[in-house]
């Protein structure tokens, strides 16, 4: 059962980046500002994701030290502010999106 937990974090790992990558490869070619804001949300909500899978492929693989302790709780807090971030923006240029296809 753990093999699989492993393997599922892995898989929204590796998605995760390349989402990431995909979508900052899209915003900086992109020369409207509230498409931009909308993928850079995008893309700060699958770091997000990468953040939060890899502290939990670390929690699961190491065990104990205190170090690794706190190096995997900020990584949890850091992943989890930025998907709370990306969310937030990703609303906030989804309404000025709307708001300039209808003016």
């Amino acid at each position: 059962m753990i093999t699989v937990i492993h393997y599922i974090l892995y898989i929204i790992l590796v998605l995760s980046v390349v989402a990431a990558a995909l979508y900052s490869i899209k915003a900086r070619r992109v020369s409207d500002p509230a498409k931009r804001g909308s993928l850079m949300a995008m893309m700060n909500i699958c770091m997000g994701c990468m953040l939060v899978s890899l502290s939990l492929v670390c929690m699961f693989l190491f065990r104990g030290s205190t170090p690794a302790i706190i190096v995997e709780a900020a990584f949890m807090v850091l992943g989890l502010f930025n998907i709370f971030a990306g969310i937030r923006s990703r609303v906030y240029y989804s309404k000025l999106n709307q708001a300039n296809s209808e003016g």
